[in-house]
């Protein structure tokens, strides 16, 4: 007696030969969670998940785990490990090294030609910056308007209801 496989007459796929075949092709599973209050943005959650062969992830260009240290003893090797307060101190000079940069004379900075890319780069990122933040208020005041009309509007529909 021969068994019928749910998948078509004649074929037998088990459950290592579906796994296979989702290996090797990959797959993606993708999904948005939203909670909003009111029309606010309260929450969002991007959802991402791949699955695939190692050998298909890296035709899709995706290694990450062959660079991350805690992961991969290869990349332990070729980053070597510094302790807290070696990067503590190294992030502290580079910090007050900006600064120095920063609160050099007009004169001096215009004479070195890298401190001024700098400067403008730190420029362009906090107009970048505040903008950003100026379009975020702007949306924000908008649907407060947005919400104040609705609200407006629906106490005037209760009023009429009650006339």
């Amino acid at each position: 007696m021969q068994a019928v496989s749910p998948y078509g007459q004649g074929s037998s796929a088990n459950l290592a030969d579906i796994l296979e075949r989702v290996l090797d092709k990959g797959i993606v599973i993708a999904g948005d969670i939203q909670i909003n209050l009111l029309d606010i943005e309260l929450l969002t959650i991007k959802l991402r998940l791949l699955v695939a062969s190692v050998d298909k992830a890296k035709e899709m260009g995706i290694d990450w785990w062959e660079h991350d240290p805690s992961l991969s003893s290869r990349a332990r090797e070729e980053t070597p490990r510094r302790s807290l307060a070696e990067e503590n101190s190294r992030l502290r000079a580079e910090v007050e090294n900006l600064r120095r940069r920063s609160l050099a004379p007009a004169d001096e900075r215009s004479s070195d030609a890298r401190s001024s890319d700098v400067q403008y780069d730190d420029l362009q990122y906090e107009d970048e910056r505040d903008e950003r933040a100026d379009d975020e208020r702007a949306d924000r005041a908008d649907r407060a308007d947005e919400d104040r009309a609705t609200r407006d509007r629906e106490r005037r529909a209760r009023r009429e209801r009650r006339r």
